[in-house]
């Protein structure tokens, strides 16, 4: 019995001596497991052939400096680009008169007042003397071109009557004119305006205010009296921006006072005032 147990315990320490054995060897095999997170790859030690060399001078590419040659235009193309050049200048210049030439005519209304000058013959046998005047008007376009115009006027002068028996020799004498009739713009530009004016009406005329009570027909001068009138016109206007312009405006007045026929030459001078823009 006591001879057994040593064999035994010999049996048992061999036998766990030859399985730690075992264990060692299978953990010298087997490689160490490695975290994920701790994990690195190995370092190359080949340099990378896309990394840049610090050293290495930055590679250039040389510009081209040579102008670039346009080909020679034939003379029919350089003329073709200045006439092209050309009608751009007249289009755009053409596009700045009719903006300006709008704002100008595009009112409905025109007011007018000025002076002027008339030549008159005051008597069938008397010379013509001279006549100032006041003139006052008012146009209302109904088109573009075509107005109608209401105006008055008023004319003084003096009549030079000679040597008479009742020592009435230069007598004042005047007149007044209320006349309408249309008006038609023959010119519209940026500066300058033309249009015909054909008045009529009526008018009346005193030659014996300046003779002391006497007659006129005494000395030669028409009898007072109311008588047709009419007038015709251009009146020329040069405009000092789109709403104000100067105007003249030469004619002729005709009377029939003493049943004769005068015939009246003269002009009128003034400005004009425009106003009341078209929608």
């Amino acid at each position: 019995m006591h001879r057994r147990k040593p064999l035994s315990l010999a049996l048992y320490v061999v036998s766990s001596l030859l399985l730690l054995s075992g264990h060692v060897l299978q953990a010298q095999e087997t490689p160490p497991a490695t975290s994920p997170d701790t994990a690195q790859p190995p370092a190359s030690t080949t340099p990378s052939s896309t990394a840049p060399d610090a050293n290495a001078p930055a590679a250039t590419t040389p510009a081209d400096t040579t102008p670039q040659q346009l080909p020679p235009q034939s003379p029919e193309q350089r003329a073709k680009v200045m006439r092209d050049a050309q009608a751009r200048v007249r289009n755009r210049r053409q596009q700045r008169i009719a903006a300006i030439v709008a704002d100008t005519y595009n009112h409905r209304f025109e007011g007018y007042f000025g002076g002027g000058y008339l030549r008159f013959r005051p008597g069938s046998t008397l010379q013509h003397d001279t006549e100032a005047d006041w003139n006052v008007g008012l146009t209302d376009y109904l088109g573009p071109k075509l107005g109608i115009t209401v105006d008055a006027r008023g004319y003084y002068g003096t009549a030079y009557t000679g040597n008479n028996e009742f020592s009435v020799h230069n007598p004042s004498i005047s007149q007044y004119t209320f006349m309408a009739g249309p008006q038609y713009r023959i010119i519209k530009a940026p500066k300058l305006a033309a249009s015909l004016q054909v008045l009529a009406g009526v008018g009346h005329g005193n030659f014996d205010t300046g003779t002391g009570g006497l007659p006129g027909s005494f000395i030669g001068l028409y009898p007072n009296a109311t008588v047709f009138n009419a007038s015709a016109g251009v009146a020329l206007d040069y405009n000092l921006g789109p709403g104000l312009a100067l105007r003249l405006t030469p004619g002729v007045l005709l009377s029939d006072f003493g049943s004769t026929l005068q015939e009246n030459l003269g002009f009128n001078a003034g400005v004009v005032y425009r106003f009341g823009r078209k929608k």
